[in-house]
This record gives structure tokens, sequence and C-alpha cells, in this order.
């Protein structure tokens, strides 16, 4: 996801709490049992899959800073379901890139990792703006910034699900992949009593079989990806990054990164943007809503 080393920590796990609407309580996990069994998921009611849209190109980096060439070579199907369900199934993930854009909305997400201090530099840009967005945590980021769970929640943003350590996870082994998720999870809901709505993988725009299927057996029902790459964690300066998210329309689902100065610098501009063609930042969850 950028050049940005989250810090790595251990975190003792606690038993998950109640999701955002979206998940029952769960037993206790740790990455030596088996947390695929200990969860359900809740699968996205009225999903329609669709076809891939064209999107921008390149993918966010790995935790090393190298970033992934391509995506994975077969997209998997996404939804433009336009509601979170609550039924639990224990069947695999349904990835999102967007919705069908009924409603003048975007979703801002960013990537959550880097210093700490540009991040509450964006967050204080946001509130100036009132604008909400969604925020997919890195678990060890979060590890090393408990605090910043609370600062975010309470500044009317959400928070997500972005891998304990944000490995090339298609590259992991079906226990590593799972570990990777459910430390994350675990340690959302406890500093926020929800392991948040949303999943999202690591190192690569969208998620395998495998991936899907190890984050609904692991309580996420929506694996959310994007359709507008900002390209900010190639640091390509201000201007680059508000042209690459204006592409933005009605029902998109844009990455961003914390750790950047240039998405700082260029984050007024981009809300001036979306507000001149009518469009509102929202967080995921109220983009996907009914």
């Amino acid at each position: 996801m950028t050049s940005d080393q989250p810090a790595s920590g251990g975190v003792s796990r606690r038993s998950l709490l109640a999701s955002i609407g979206v998940l029952a309580a769960a037993s206790s996990c740790s990455p030596s049992t088996t947390a695929a069994d200990s969860t359900t998921a809740a699968s996205s009611s009225a999903a329609e899959a669709v076809t891939a849209p064209a999107l921008t190109p390149g993918v966010e980096s790995s935790s090393s800073g190298s970033d992934p060439a391509t995506s994975p070579a077969r997209p998997p199907a996404m939804s433009t379901s336009a509601s979170i369900s609550t039924a639990p199934t224990g069947g695999p993930a349904v990835e999102i890139a967007r919705t069908r854009g009924t409603r003048p909305q975007v979703a801002l997400t960013f990537h959550g990792a880097g210093d700490p201090a540009i991040a509450q530099n964006l967050l204080d840009v946001l509130g100036s703006r009132q604008a909400n967005v969604t925020v997919m945590t890195v678990g060890t980021w979060l590890a090393a910034n408990p605090n910043l769970a609370g600062v975010i929640a309470s500044a009317g943003h959400e928070l997500g699900n972005h891998t304990w350590t944000h490995p090339v996870l298609a590259d992991l082994s079906y226990a590593g992949i799972q570990d990777e998720i459910v430390r994350c999870r675990d340690l959302l809901a406890q500093l926020t009593g929800s392991p948040g709505a949303f999943f999202r993988q690591s190192s690569a725009q969208h998620a395998t079989d495998q991936i899907l299927e190890i984050a609904g057996r692991s309580g996420y029902a929506t694996c959310l990806s994007y359709d507008i790459d900002s390209t900010d964690w190639t640091d390509p300066g201000p201007q680059a990054i508000r042209q690459a998210v204006s592409a933005a329309t009605a029902g998109s689902v844009v990455s961003l990164h914390f750790g950047h100065p240039g998405t700082v610098a260029a984050l007024p501009g981009i809300l001036d943007d979306l507000a001149a063609r009518g469009l509102t930042p929202v967080t995921a969850s109220t983009l996907l809503a009914p």
C-alpha cells in the first residue's frame, strides 16, 4: 500500500464483538485456531454480479514498498448491491468496487498506515469540510497508534480491516491469509467494539476466490475494492492525485492513503472538485445503504 512501513506488534485478541449492523457475536480466535469456523459472514442482499469496469492502471503496493505490477489474473465478479445484509451465511464475501450511482455520492477510502501526524492532518482537513470517509486500517499500524481508532470513529468516519501486516495477501497460505484477516479483525473489535463492516485485500486491487472465501468465513460479507486509484502511493504530486480522483463518478469508491504529504495537499482540491460536480463524499456504508 505505499512505501509506508506499518509498525509491527502483537496484540491479545478478544472475543469478536458486535459489528455495525453486520455481524453477530463470535467466539474468540487466535492464529493457532481455525478462526474461519468460529465466525459467520453476512451476504450482500440483492447483489447483482456485473463485469468489472475498466480500472485505472496500478495497484497499491506491498508493505515493503514494492508495488505488484498486476492484479490477480482473473478478478472476481463484483456487486452493485445497494445494501449490506445482516443475514449470516458463512459463504464467501462479495467484492464491491463501486455502486451503480443512483445517488450523487462517492466513497473516499483511505488505507490506514504511515506517519500518524500525516493521518491527523488529513483528518483535520476532512473535519473542516465535514466530509466522512472510510479508513481501511492495517492492524500493526493500529496497534502502534490505538488512540487513532477513537479519533477516527468519533469524527464520524468508519474503520475497516486491511489485514494485519499488509503482505502480498494472495501469496500466503490459507492459514496465513486467515491469520492476517483475523488478527486485524480482533484488534478492531477490541478497540472499537466492532470488527468493521468491510475487509480489503492488501497489495492488489482485487481479491482472489480464496481470499473472498476466507474473508466471508471470518465474518465479512463485503470485500471493498475500488474503481478509482488516486495513485497517491506513488507520490506523483498533489495535482496528479487530484486529476486521478477527478475521474470519480456517482457510486465510485476511491483509493487514497494516509502517510503521504501529497495527499494532504491534494485533499482540499479533491473536495472542491467533488462539490463542483454535485458529489458528496460519504462512508462506504452510506454509499452502499438502501
